[in-house]
């Protein structure tokens, strides 16, 4: 060769890129005593088919296949994937407290254990089908805080998985404008 070969170089640079969510504190993480069944409850949260780790994992996905075709969308959702990893890394904290274990294993209230799998996700090709998947990946999070906030009578636990929410419909906002 006669070094002026091909380089390529994808030249989105995402340097400074901050979480992207809600402008809210979160409320301190502490539990009012150890619970097994909660800490049940959030592993699927953190791990299960619809979880933060889900959300990451596909986000990042979405980001890696789109930064060099559209650099402002992947940015987006790097952003957002940044909170979805703050919302894990919660979660972890509040399954340690209760007295569960962080090991990438949804523990189900009938006694079955899932171990994280890839499977999970959602992987459309077109960039319209990411945001469609993103958009019902967060809608489905909600709807799975929102059962899961019934049935965990800890207050402090509560304000934590709500105070989620708010970033998850702050999400959908986002994800549909960039749909338009």
């Amino acid at each position: 060769m006669d070094g002026k070969e091909n380089i390529l170089v994808n030249t989105c640079n995402f340097m400074g890129q901050k979480p992207i969510m809600m402008d809210l504190p979160y409320p301190p993480i502490q539990v009012r005593e150890r619970n097994q069944a909660y800490a049940n409850l959030l592993s699927i949260d953190y791990c299960g088919a619809v979880s933060e780790l889900s959300a990451i994992t596909q986000y990042i996905n979405n980001e890696n296949r789109l930064s060099g075709e559209n650099c402002p969308l992947a940015k987006t959702l790097l952003g957002i994937a940044m909170a979805e990893m703050m919302h894990l890394q919660k979660l972890g904290e509040l399954i340690v407290l209760l007295g569960g274990t962080v090991d990438f294993t949804a523990r189900f209230r009938d006694g079955r254990r899932k171990m994280w799998t890839p499977e999970y996700l959602k992987i459309p090709e077109q960039t319209k089908g990411m945001l469609l998947a993103d958009i019902e990946a967060e809608k489905a999070a909600i709807t799975q805080y929102e059962a899961h906030i019934k049935m965990i009578k800890d207050d402090c636990v509560v304000a934590v998985l709500a105070r989620i929410i708010k970033d998850e419909e702050y999400h959908i906002m986002l994800l549909r404008a960039l749909l338009n």
